[in-house]
């Protein structure tokens, strides 16, 4: 058996000579009339003597493992940022309708399927949910001018006209159902038919929405089988949260409306009104927010020894922070009673029932006790009695990048509901990071020590917005370059979200929650130099496409080798992947069509990468410039992959 030693770590590279240069040049700038910096003279002697010192301690601190480097970190108040998890929407299917409510309760577990070696990933649900079992109740048509009629009673005798002839936009269509529903996928059956020439079946003027007892909500369509009430069929909504049960043209219902919605350019529509012969309603489904954390309750951590400064281990690590309060329970005669988390013990008096959580290394840390200067000690909480047991109330563990899962992908029902068939997320999870690495923490340390929680530099903004959302992908600080917007900064903010199955990154994915936003502003706001003006925001996106023609070898399949391709754009473009590095295109960094014949090139089954057609286009038009051999970006923008175009043509030898 060979021992390989483990490197050692490298705080400082300075040495010797770098100590008595520095050194004399500061002599030079603060006792210029100090000039005779020979090694014969008394002063340099000392400086040879005190840096000599200065070696010896970072030659041996050089030496100190990261266990120990995390401790230092402590004794200036930085500790490494916990994983953060990812969350999505998962919607739960009922086998068929029912006529009484189906519930849902939290912490329900659903995962994705296990590929091979790799284990699945497990999301539980945060909330209970309630499927609301209703029905059909009443039919209201609405004019432009808001007037409302009451079209129930026509359904028994024939159909009626949903809008008027020719249908106008604001115009609308109410059903009332038995119960609100919100959160929850209905399906509405209608058989209807258009007389005339109708609109385009796959992208009618049309728009669901629900009444909150306020305004009017929008609701997702899952699928419409009418084609826009051209046909008889199911229309599946997904249903917001906010639905309630209001009066509207004297009847308490819950309400849901189709509104004829102004027509886009290029959108045909409607040249007479729709016509329904009848209505029906059914509950199919609902959605409720999941989480990739593991929810772990009353889980006994030790027993006290009556001593300060002692230290618990859970069993399970990281702890996700930010979904719901840890809370220490000690046992005594009354029961248990609740401890409550602190960042700090400086501010604890000898009865205050505090505890730290270190929440990347799963450990509960309970007050200390301190020497005051006359020689007293010093209680910086209560500490609890002797043989007291402890427990915390609840936590979630797990997080992490790999919770950033495709949609679709959570299809694993792993806690059996009656009545519920399955489960999927439709949308793509996100916001989980992994945990920080020392390496990082490293790099934040001194900064922090510096910034002392007071945004004044750039490295100062973007470490005190990483503070407050360590679940964004990347956040970058640039000065505000606005003629107007002298002494302001922008903070860039890109959220963690996943690709598609085909590598491919949805535009709007890239937009952060308004949430996330706020949350940094708020953080900042109180820590910014009086007089600066803090925008945060998302970075601009310039779209790049990328045209190629690629000759592969003979034993290359074509087919794969256009995904490969594709595949390995989207990588090197990517904002959160991309670059030389793998950390996401540098912001500002041109795009040159030689990195893209790189990286082209590399694709193993590639003979040769005949041509590369360099395209600036804009991610929300989809409009294309002309061909360039360089894209050059600013400083607020970053490069993203759009709708790259990949032709293998035959190998060599085989006419085409």
């Amino acid at each position: 058996m060979i021992l390989v030693p483990l490197p050692a770590p490298n705080l400082d590279d300075r040495r010797f000579q770098d100590f008595v240069d520095d050194a004399k040049r500061f002599v030079q700038q603060r006792c210029p009339e100090w000039t005779d910096h020979n090694v014969s003279d008394p002063g340099v002697t000392l400086i040879e003597a005190f840096a000599q010192i200065a070696d010896q301690l970072f030659y041996r601190l050089n030496r100190v493992p990261d266990r120990l480097y995390l401790k230092f970190l402590e004794l200036i108040g930085v500790r490494l940022h916990a994983p953060t998890a990812a969350r999505a929407a998962v919607t739960f299917w009922l086998a068929g309708p029912k006529e009484h409510d189906v519930a849902v309760p939290a912490d329900t577990l659903v995962a994705t399927s296990r590929a091979g070696a790799a284990e699945a990933v497990g999301f539980a649900t945060l909330a209970p949910l309630t499927i609301v079992s209703t029905a059909f109740s009443k039919a209201v048509s609405e004019a432009a001018d808001g007037s409302l009629r009451d079209h129930t009673a026509e359904l028994q005798f024939g159909p009626f006209s949903c809008f008027s002839t020719p249908p106008r936009a604001g115009e609308g269509l109410l059903v009332g159902l038995t119960h609100a529903v919100p959160s929850c996928a209905v399906s509405i059956r209608v058989d209807c038919r258009i007389e005339g020439v109708g609109v385009d079946p796959l992208d009618p003027p049309l728009a669901w929405e629900a009444w909150d007892g306020v305004e009017w909500q929008a609701c997702e369509v899952d699928s419409d089988e009418t084609g826009g009430l051209n046909r008889a069929g199911a229309i599946v909504l997904h249903v917001p949260p906010s639905h309630r049960d209001a009066v509207l043209s004297e009847t308490l219902a819950g309400w849901i409306r189709c509104r004829v919605t102004e027509p886009r350019r290029g959108q045909p529509f409607y040249t007479s009104s729709p016509q329904v012969r009848s209505l029906s309603v059914v509950t199919v489904g609902g959605t409720t927010p999941a989480v990739h954390a593991e929810r772990i309750d009353g889980e006994l951590i030790g027993i006290s020894e009556g001593t300060p400064g002692q230290v618990f281990s859970l069993r399970r690590a990281p702890v996700v922070l930010g979904l719901e309060p840890v809370v220490l329970e000690v046992g005594s005669e009354g029961g248990w009673e609740p401890w409550a988390e602190v960042d700090s013990f400086a501010a604890s008096g000898p009865t205050d029932r505090h505890f730290i959580l270190d929440p990347v290394a799963g450990q509960v840390l309970l007050p200390p006790v301190t020497r005051a200067a006359d020689g007293s000690l010093e209680a910086h909480g209560a500490i609890p009695p002797k043989g007291a047991a402890l427990r915390v109330r609840s936590y979630r563990t797990g997080g992490g990048r790999r919770g950033n899962v495709a949609a679709g992908s959570l299809r694993v029902l792993k806690t059996p509901i009656v009545h519920v068939s399955r489960a999927e997320n439709r949308q793509p999870a996100s916001g989980g990071v992994d945990g920080e690495l020392v390496e990082e923490a490293r790099v934040r340390g001194p900064i922090s020590l510096r910034s002392l929680g007071r945004a004044v530099t750039a490295e100062d903004f973007e470490l005190l917005a990483r503070e407050a959302a360590p679940n964004a992908a990347r956040i970058r600080c640039v000065p505000a370059t606005e003629p107007g917007e002298a002494g302001g900064v922008r903070v860039l903010v890109v959220p963690a979200v996943a690709d598609d199955e085909d590598g491919e990154l949805p535009f709007e994915r890239l937009i952060p929650p308004p949430e996330l936003l706020s949350r940094i502003t708020e953080y900042l706001d109180p820590r910014r130099v009086i007089g600066t003006r803090v925008v945060v925001e998302p970075p601009s996106y310039q779209g790049v496409t990328v045209v190629c023609v690629l000759r592969p070898r003979l034993t290359a399949e074509p087919t794969q080798l256009a995904a490969a391709a594709r595949q390995a754009l989207y990588t090197l473009l990517h904002p959160l992947r991309g670059g030389g590095q793998g950390l996401g295109w540098p912001f500002g960094r041109p795009v040159h069509v030689g990195e893209i014949f790189a990286a082209l090139q590399r694709i193993d089954g590639v003979d040769l990468v005949e041509d590369v057609r360099l395209y600036p286009a804009d991610p929300l038009t989809g409009e294309r410039g002309s061909p360039v051999q360089r894209i050059d970006l600013g400083a607020h923008t970053l490069a993203y992959s759009y709708s790259h175009e990949v032709r293998v043509s035959e190998p060599w030898g085989i006419p085409e």
